[in-house]
């Protein structure tokens, strides 16, 4: 069984920069991709950036293509999220989940099976 842990979520001023970082563990080989996922008040969670496990493929939403990067450093088992260009509409719930059965873009929260709790990110005007 996989599972994974968010940290580095925080408070930031509009236009600062924030990584949050994601770490695997349990059975790794169970995850073939990896995303990143955001969660609005009152709204459905929704994929922000993902990874396959041989690093080739990573995919974004339009919203934060050219300002969030998604990574993994495989010998720590983690995966980041390099946040730059913040916004206060990237506030939200973020959360890191991993999943067996990936597909496509890997965007969809059906493509992942374990989730992490979440970390917040809010970004003041």
């Amino acid at each position: 069984q996989v599972h994974v842990a968010e940290s580095g979520g925080g408070s930031v001023q509009a236009g600062g920069s924030l990584r949050l970082s994601c770490e695997v563990s349990g059975d790794t080989y169970g995850s073939n991709c990896m995303g990143w996922f955001r969660q609005f008040p009152g709204k459905e969670r929704e994929g922000v950036a993902s990874i396959y496990r041989d690093m080739i493929y990573t995919y974004y939403a339009r919203s934060v293509e050219g300002r969030f990067t998604i990574s993994q450093d495989s010998a720590k088992n983690t995966v980041y999220l390099q946040m730059n260009s913040l916004n206060p509409e990237d506030t939200a719930m973020y959360y890191c989940a991993s999943g067996y059965r990936c597909v496509g873009d890997a965007l969809s929260t059906t493509d992942y099976n374990t989730w992490g709790q979440g970390t917040q990110v809010t970004v003041s005007s």
